[in-house]
C-alpha cells in the first residue's frame, strides 16, 4: 500500500524560500512514498490541497505530521500525527 505524508509546519518566522525542502524532509527520516509540505501561514496551499494531491498520486494511507520551524531554518517533528482518509 502506498503511503503519503503531509508535513504541516507551524511556528517560526517566514519566509521559507531559502529552505531546500528535499534536504529538510530527508533529515526528518520519514518513510513514505511521497511527502508534501504545508506551511501554516500559507494562503495558497493547505492540508486539503496536499491531501488531494497525494490521493491523486495513488496514496492509499495519508498521515499528517505536525512540525515546528526552528530558528536555525530546520524542522522538528512534534510527535503529533493525524491520519487522513476519505
Amino acid at each position: 500500500m502506498k503511503t503519503g505524508v503531509i508535513i504541516y509546519v507551524i511556528g517560526g518566522e517566514g519566509p521559507y524560500d531559502d529552505l531546500d525542502m528535499e534536504d529538510v524532509v530527508k533529515s526528518l527520516d520519514i518513510e513514505a512514498d511521497r511527502v508534501e509540505t504545508v506551511f501554516g501561514r500559507s494562503l495558497h496551499f493547505d492540508v486539503m490541497d496536499a491531501w488531494w494531491r497525494l490521493t491523486a498520486k495513488g496514496m492509499k494511507e495519508i498521515v499528517c505530521m505536525l512540525a515546528e520551524a526552528t530558528n536555525d531554518s530546520e524542522l522538528r517533528l512534534t510527535g503529533r500525527e493525524l491520519r487522513l482518509c476519505g
